[in-house]
């Protein structure tokens, strides 16, 4: 698959161009995993976006999930927000790219 066109830190650089075959590509091309848990969170994370159209700090995210911050650490195993972001083809979250 070829993917559609990515900035430096690897985020779409037109959000129309998502799509889930799109993100599973872009996981593939990053050596990345998306696992159940983790599509999961990127597709509530899309939700959050189209609700409220802003990219949630994890505190709030976490929250509206009803789960722990530190499970969604280890989860992701790095800060969540960048890759729920990235994958979910939408903005960067400001404060932790």
């Amino acid at each position: 698959m070829e993917l559609p066109e990515r900035d430096g830190d690897g985020y779409l650089m037109e959000r129309d161009s998502w799509s889930p075959e799109v993100a599973r590509g872009m996981a593939e091309a990053d050596d990345f995993e998306l696992n159940d848990e983790r599509w999961a969170q990127v597709l509530k994370a899309r939700e959050y976006y189209d609700e409220f159209s802003v990219v949630p700090p994890i505190r709030k995210f976490a929250k509206y999930l009803g789960k722990d911050q530190k499970e969604m650490f280890a989860l992701w195993m790095t800060g969540p927000m960048k890759p729920i972001t990235k994958y979910g083809g939408l903005p960067k979250p400001t404060g932790c790219v």
